[in-house]
């Protein structure tokens, strides 16, 4: 006869568990502990098999048995309830955990020893700020490409159309590594590229050789901080990035063999950077050395030796002697791979140089002392090529024959 709910809350615990049948497969088991539990033995495929639908007094008796009907229609259907139950339980079990935060801390999280410190901080930093507060706890197998869209257009709203790109890129990243690792089906992200705005990439302002003389003029002219002074000359001479150069401690320069040994740790790629010095660059740094040697930076800040000098500084250099908006501390690197170009030196010395990444995977494999010897030369020739513009002297544009 079907249970009642006198019958249930009158049960008593006994020395053994025991059973109360309410009919179809439902029963309730009372453990010797006192507590109660709704289960359902049904068979499927000739074995006996067993649900359980939860506590008394939490489900109630009417709920136990809708949940016995559900059952017997999945029965009916030739599916397993059991088997039914446990998909449903992983699907919520995956909305929960396989968040679209989730699964991009996971992939960030394997990316980010091959990053630079830098790029590291910025990519976390673009998710939290314009990509998890909207989509974040969304599981990343229900997210339409219309969400991803909107979250896209919310920063070009703001006037930033190149950040847009690269989130949307980023996040297309996210997508691909939730799909290999079997957590979604597919990535929304790259079909939106031509519903945003798009951007034009920033092409830092450079100088040509014919504004160099007087560029270099004014540079030797300047009367502010001699350690901004020599760091903006040394950029010029080394075809380093900003903050490689910024950051340099005194212990990665080999006065011996006139090298630059800068760690993977503060470059871009994660690779650590070889750089040959020519000898006004070696004169650089000894002037620098009276000035900072005895700290461990050699940029030293003006306010705290133990941190290195501003961002903004070259280019506050820049600014002073009039270049504002004409160059750049990174504009640099652009006027000296073209010089050095334009000269005939081999391409990998100059991509080597300027520390990026070889296109060409068999060539890419060379360890930076491949090219050591030849860059030598050839940053010595730039070096020469530079003092001699500084002294307004002819610069012969011949082509070199020596190509690696």
């Amino acid at each position: 006869m079907p249970l009642n709910a006198r019958q249930i809350d009158t049960a008593k615990p006994k020395e053994k568990i025991y059973k109360l049948a309410d009919g179809g497969g439902l029963y309730l088991q009372v453990n010797v502990n006192g507590s109660k539990y709704w289960r359902m033995k049904y068979r499927f495929a000739g074995k006996e098999k067993k649900l359980s639908f939860g506590t008394y007094p939490d489900v109630s008796l009417a709920n136990a048995r809708a949940r016995r009907e559900e059952a017997r229609k999945i029965l009916a259907a030739n599916n397993d309830p059991g088997e039914v139950k446990k998909a449903e339980q992983l699907a919520k079990k995956n909305s929960i955990e396989n968040t679209f935060e989730a699964i991009a801390t996971e992939w960030y999280t394997a990316k980010m020893p091959n990053w630079s410190e830098n790029y590291t901080s910025y990519v976390i930093r673009a998710f939290k700020n314009n990509v998890f507060p909207y989509i974040g706890s969304r599981p990343i197998d229900g997210i339409k490409p219309l969400e991803l869209l909107s979250v896209l257009q919310r920063i070009e709203k703001r006037g930033a159309p190149e950040l847009a790109s690269k989130v949307r890129q980023r996040c297309g990243e996210v997508f691909r590594y939730a799909i290999v690792t079997g957590r979604a089906e597919h990535n929304p992200a790259p079909d939106l590229a031509s519903a945003l705005q798009g951007h034009q990439k920033q092409h830092y302002p450079f100088l040509s050789v014919t504004e160099l003389p007087e560029f270099l003029s004014k540079l030797g002219l300047y009367t502010g901080s001699v350690i901004t002074q020599l760091a903006t000359r040394l950029l010029m001479l080394t075809g380093l990035r900003t903050v490689e150069l910024r950051m340099a401690e005194w212990n990665e320069i080999d006065f011996d063999n006139n090298v630059w040994e800068i760690p993977k740790s503060r470059m871009k790629m994660r690779r650590p950077h070889l750089v040959p010095l020519s000898t006004q660059a070696i004169h650089a740094l000894r002037r620098l050395e009276q000035l900072t040697g005895n700290y461990k930076l050699i940029f030293s800040g003006r306010n705290d030796v133990n941190k290195p000098m501003s961002e903004a500084s070259i280019n506050m250099v820049i600014k002073r002697i009039g270049y504002d908006g004409r160059a750049t501390g990174h504009g640099f690197r652009h006027t000296m791979s073209t010089i050095l170009h334009e000269q005939g030196y081999n391409t990998a010395w100059i991509e080597m140089q300027l520390a990026h990444v070889d296109k060409n995977s068999i060539r890419g494999t060379y360890n930076h002392a491949q090219y050591l010897e030849g860059r030598q030369e050839m940053m010595q020739w730039y070096a020469d090529y530079i003092d001699d513009l500084a002294d307004n002297k002819m610069v012969s544009h011949r082509s070199l024959g020596k190509s690696g």
